[in-house]
C-alpha cells in the first residue's frame, strides 16, 4: 500500500469513527422526554471515539513514514475504539450488559490512556485521545456492574 491509499484509507476510518458519533448524538433525542440514565457514558464512549479514530490515523501515518514508537498506541486506541462502540451501542439501548461492558471497557480505556500519555507532549491527537480516555475511565466507573 503506497503512502496515498494509507492516508486515504485512514481519512475514511476517521470519517467512519465521526459519522458513528453524529449518528448517536443525533439519535439521543428519541427517548421522549426520559433523560437516558446511560447519557454521561453514551457521550463519553463517542468522544472516546471520535478522539481515538483521531489518534489512531495519526499514528497510522506516522508508522508508515517509519516512527515505530508509535505501534503500541496504535493497538491500544484501536481496542479502545472496539469496545467504546460497543459500549455506546449499548448504553444507548439501555441494555442490561452495558454495566458488564463499562467493566471490562475501564481496563481497556486505562491501557489506552497509558500508552498516548508516553506520546502527549508531542502529538496533539495523542493528547486529546488520553483525556478521552480519562473522562471514559470515569463514566464507565460509575456504571460499571
Amino acid at each position: 500500500m503506497d503512502r496515498r491509499e494509507m492516508l486515504g484509507t485512514v481519512g475514511t476510518l476517521a470519517l467512519a469513527g465521526l459519522a458513528t458519533h453524529a449518528f448517536a448524538a443525533d439519535h439521543a433525542h428519541h427517548n421522549h422526554g426520559k433523560a437516558s440514565k446511560f447519557q454521561p457514558l453514551i457521550a463519553a464512549a463517542g468522544d472516546c471515539m471520535v478522539k481515538g479514530e483521531a489518534c489512531l490515523a495519526h499514528c497510522l501515518v506516522l508508522l508508515g513514514e517509519g516512527e515505530k514508537a508509535l505501534a503500541e498506541c496504535a493497538r491500544e486506541v484501536n481496542q479502545t475504539l472496539a469496545i467504546c462502540a460497543a459500549l455506546q451501542k449499548l448504553a444507548a439501548q439501555g441494555a442490561k450488559a452495558t454495566g458488564a461492558v463499562a467493566k471490562v471497557a475501564i481496563n481497556i480505556c486505562i491501557d489506552c490512556e497509558k500508552a498516548c500519555k508516553k506520546h502527549a507532549d508531542k502529538h496533539a491527537e495523542c493528547k486529546a485521545c488520553m483525556e478521552a480516555c480519562t473522562e471514559c475511565i470515569k463514566q464507565c466507573k460509575a456504571f460499571a456492574a
